[in-house]
């Protein structure tokens, strides 16, 4: 029986290749959030907020 090694798998290229001004975000667009707050309505609702329900907690 002859042993399989794997071979390493090397992720440093993509993501250079995508990050190029080393953001792996996109640009902000100036919205601030009740962030805790929302984490906790995600978690009992069990789903992603929608936009509507992301604008309560929306810091004006």
């Amino acid at each position: 029986m002859l042993a399989i090694q794997r071979k390493p798998v090397d992720v440093t290229h993509d993501i250079s290749y995508y990050a190029k001004d080393s953001r792996l975000t996109g640009e902000p667009d100036g919205k601030r959030y009740r962030w805790r707050e929302m984490i906790e309505k995600f978690k009992i609702l069990g789903r992603p907020l929608t936009d509507e329900e992301a604008e309560e907690f929306r810091i004006k």
